[in-house]
């Protein structure tokens, strides 16, 4: 089982992998304003999980379990996102907000939200 915070990662090095092909601890830190030691502590505990591997050169990529989860964490905030929108939210705070629901929402609710979202796709 992957806590919050580990979700959070895992999500930020999927969207700098997005941008980017190598990703390195230093990139996340930057990214989430974390210092260094705090996001090494964490990339150990997701390697150890299983998530990442984390090369000689310092390069860190997913397992397919870890991109999976990734994945997964990356839709759910970009669809609460776009639910909060259709709901008449702004767009930062719509982000924002789905930052801090995409962890705790049960399976029916975000599969309610994903067909919200997909029938009014058009409208954002």
């Amino acid at each position: 089982m992957i806590h919050e915070s580990g979700e959070d990662y895992l999500e930020t090095i999927y969207i700098l992998n997005l941008a980017r092909s190598d990703v390195h601890a230093i990139d996340i830190a930057n990214e989430l304003n974390f210092s260094k030691p705090s996001v090494t502590r964490a990339l150990k505990i997701l390697k150890a999980s299983g998530y990442i591997v984390i090369d000689e050169e310092n390069h860190i990529t997913f397992t397919e379990e870890g991109l999976s989860k990734a994945k997964d964490v990356y839709e759910r905030h970009l669809n609460i996102t776009k639910f909060l929108m259709i709901c008449g939210v702004s767009e930062p705070i719509a982000a924002k907000d789905a930052c801090k629901l995409e962890h705790d929402i049960s399976i029916e609710t975000y599969e309610r939200i994903k067909e919200i979202v997909s029938k009014n796709a058009l409208s954002i």
